[in-house]
């Protein structure tokens, strides 16, 4: 009876892989929380050096290209006008002089009177990726020669600028980048959820990439200077590229120039409201990556330990040891995430006992990025794997 209720040696072999997989992925995560440890403590020791003189920083504009009236956008943008930093303009630009978003920018240039903005309507399209044409139609009205790009939905410290400014003046620097979090836009279980992607797999994940040698451009906030832009051929060498900060951070370094992390981490607001919408912009994130570099995009679904762990206990249903290595590898899962809240100064996007569907969510996004082709973004559907003049067929 005993030898009858016990999994064939394929099954075994099989769940056993699956648990070792687990174990690397959870090896992996620690990593990533002692890479992120490691990351603050030399924040928080440079910023005990004693500070620039104002006059020896340089002057910054600020390039916000915008779309609707997001979630918490005025929170957002009002952490750019609070920047403790000596000279900074601020570029707005919108396509439609119907964009919501004009009403909250309006409201806080009046609330802010002191603060140089500008505001830029242009419709023109230079290209498939409207976020870069944005850039391009706002560029003539930059006035400085540091350039930050920085989205919508940023939430910034008020020392946001003043790291970054003081990282892109290291030698042989050409851009600086930032980490960031995830916010829900509310307590609702799906953004708790898409901040979770953001705060576990992606934070740590930026970190252990870079142990390994790689300098990505982190679209969320990337700073260079007029010269360097104009070196690679400005905006308009990215307008029919979805992955521009990729393609830009490329492209700095092929000049020989390094992308600095600097040592400052904003928040991005996570504002999906239902189960299919995250689902949707995470897949366009995973198709954009796995476009970029297919076998190693492909490796991060170990990233993810408590889907091997859901396998193996599958493969081994009923059994009692199969059933403590997943009840294990789910409190591990869970210990990790919540020191990487605690060293963020966050509280628990989302609750340990959602960990499983997480990891699942993540894990199949990555699966499916190997299935098609295109993403839809803001009402449009694009192609990932080349640059065209022209947006794809549905």
């Amino acid at each position: 009876m005993l030898l009858a209720a016990l999994p064939p040696p394929s099954l075994a072999a099989g769940a056993i892989l699956a648990f070792v997989v687990a174990l690397f992925g959870l090896v992996q995560g620690l990593v990533g929380l002692i890479l992120l440890w490691r990351f603050l403590r030399a924040g928080r020791a440079a910023a005990t050096e004693p500070p620039a003189p104002a006059k020896a920083l340089p002057a910054i504009t600020i390039l916000k290209p915008l779309h609707g009236d997001e979630p918490r956008l005025e929170e957002a943008l009002t952490s750019f006008f609070m920047q403790d930093y000596p000279q900074f303009q601020i570029v707005f630009g919108v396509q439609s002089a119907n964009d919501p978003a004009i009403a909250v920018v309006e409201h806080l240039r009046a609330r802010f009177p002191t603060t140089d903005t500008c505001l830029v309507i242009d419709a023109t399209q230079h290209g498939t990726n409207r976020k870069v044409s944005n850039l391009i139609n706002m560029m003539g009205k930059a006035r400085h020669d540091l350039l930050v790009l920085a989205d919508s939905d940023i939430h910034a410290a008020p020392d946001y600028l003043l790291k970054l400014a003081q990282s892109l003046a290291l030698p042989g620097t050409g851009m600086a980048t930032t980490l960031y979090t995830g916010l829900p836009a509310t307590r609702g279980f799906i953004p708790r959820l898409g901040a979770a992607q953001i705060n576990y797999a992606f934070l740590p994940g930026v970190l252990i990439g870079r142990a390994f040698g790689r300098e990505d451009g982190l679209g969320a906030t990337m700073a260079t200077t007029r010269a360097v832009l104009d070196r690679i051929g400005g905006f308009p060498a990215l307008a029919n590229h979805i992955a521009d900060d990729a393609m830009l951070a490329a492209k700095v370094r092929a000049l020989g120039l390094a992308i600095r992390l600097a040592p400052t981490i904003p928040a991005t607001t996570v504002a999906e409201h239902s189960l299919g919408d995250l689902c949707r912009r995470e897949l366009r994130w995973a198709r954009v990556n796995r476009s970029l570099a297919p076998v190693p995009y492909a490796a991060s679904v170990i990233q993810y330990p408590l889907v091997f762990a859901l396998i193996g206990l599958t493969l081994m249903p009923g059994s009692s040891l199969a059933l403590a290595g997943f009840a294990l590898a789910w409190i591990f899962r869970a210990l990790i995430a919540r020191g990487m809240d605690r060293a963020l100064g966050l509280g628990a996007p989302a609750p340990a006992l959602l960990l499983p569907l997480r990891d699942l969510l993540s894990a199949v996004a990555v699966v499916k990025s190997f299935t098609g082709h295109t993403v839809h973004w803001r009402g449009e559907v694009l192609a990932v794997d080349r640059p065209s003049p022209f947006p794809p067929k549905a």
